[in-house]
């Protein structure tokens, strides 16, 4: 099969998705009176490069979150806790950046960093062990944690951390700079070099899974968890570690919001990042390299939904969003089952030439 078919085959259900996506766009406008070559304008006036930017910060929390969401999938199980893990990461990002204020900040920044990835690690872990030592559903378990998560931290803020009258923290000593430091035309914007890390962190993932005995361990258990228990491969270590690796992934959000942005712990700033971020992995197939394109697609619509919000309302964006999701799932089916059946093909071809070979063999050594 050529290559460039192959490709063909992989990037169709993402544009299709798209153009299903577009033309409803579309017919809302229409029904609800708004010219589609309006709004077509109205974005491509309107996005400046604060509004890239703005896109930039949006594309690296959705990168955290779906990330730590393909991460659990490469064990076979679906973590719906990025969310709740965000939530724990950032807190303690935000702890450790105010309690170690009088620390220098070469030292305190990567303090910082660590318990984000802890704080989600933590999080992330305690479904892990509950599948693996008990069974439970990980679906269930996440769920209830994110819940757990985010009354547990309001009660927290609430009783003990939130300055008077307000929903945050005080401010923690050491942050990240703004892209607009590197870039001034994207002065305004609460791009930062979380963004980097959220990069690294993809990388990594991908060398991780793709280049480390324990990758492979792990991705094994996501194929097949008897056939791993037969190869002598623990699959409940594997989903602890799993688990916590994607909790940490999660917890780094911490350093875009914390760190990058507001430079202080809010109740309230996830706003469903960890959901989305489920969609985000759906996208990209939960292979890391594509979560980031993925991710600022998502970004990009999120920003668009605010660029026309005065011609069409928000909730618009989001049952697009809806739309390409589904039109995506159900027509990705139709690659695996194009793709299954061109190695069949592939596997009785080769078969077959092997057949011919050897009758030739027997030919000429019958002759």
């Amino acid at each position: 099969m050529p290559r460039w078919r192959v490709v063909a085959v992989q990037i169709m259900p993402l544009l299709l998705s798209l153009v299903v996506a577009i033309t409803l766009a579309c017919v809302i406008a229409l029904l609800l009176g708004v010219s589609p070559l309006t709004l077509g304008r109205i974005i491509s006036e309107r996005f400046s490069s604060y509004t890239w930017g703005q896109v930039l910060f949006q594309t690296t929390f959705l990168t955290f979150t779906g990330l730590a969401v393909a991460m659990a999938f490469s064990v076979g199980l679906f973590n719906i806790g990025a969310e709740g893990q965000a939530v724990v990461g950032s807190f303690a990002c935000a702890l450790v950046g105010i309690i170690g204020s009088p620390l220098p900040g070469w030292l305190l920044l990567p303090l910082s960093i660590l318990a984000a990835f802890v704080g989600g690690a933590i999080w992330g872990f305690i479904p892990g062990w509950l599948r693996a030592r008990f069974g439970t559903h990980e679906v269930i378990n996440t769920i209830m944690l994110n819940f757990i998560a985010l009354a547990g931290i309001n009660f927290l803020m609430t009783r003990y951390f939130a300055l008077p009258e307000t929903v945050r923290t005080a401010k923690v000593g050491a942050s990240l700079s703004r892209l607009s430091d590197f870039v001034p035309g994207l002065h305004g914007s609460a791009a930062n070099l979380s963004l980097v890390l959220a990069l690294l962190a993809v990388v990594a993932a991908h060398f991780f899974l793709h280049h480390t005995p324990l990758g492979f361990s792990m991705r094994a258990v996501g194929r097949g968890r008897r056939q791993a228990e037969c190869a002598r491969i623990s699959s409940g270590k594997r989903l602890i570690i799993a688990f916590a690796i994607a909790g940490g992934i999660a917890g780094l959000v911490g350093t875009n919001f914390v760190l990058g942005y507001k430079h202080y712990y809010e109740d309230g700033f996830s706003g469903g990042i960890g959901f989305l971020g489920i969609a985000v992995a759906l996208i990209a197939r939960n292979e890391p390299l594509a979560i980031f394109p993925a991710a600022f697609l998502f970004g990009f619509l999120s920003q668009a939904g605010l660029v026309v919000n005065t011609h069409l309302p928000r909730e618009v964006v989001d049952l697009l969003t809806g739309v390409l999701l589904l039109v995506f799932i159900a027509t990705d089916r139709f690659r695996l089952r194009y793709l299954k059946n061109v190695r069949i093909s592939a596997v009785l071809s080769s078969f077959a030439k092997q057949r011919a070979r050897l009758s030739v063999g027997e030919k000429e050594g019958s002759s």
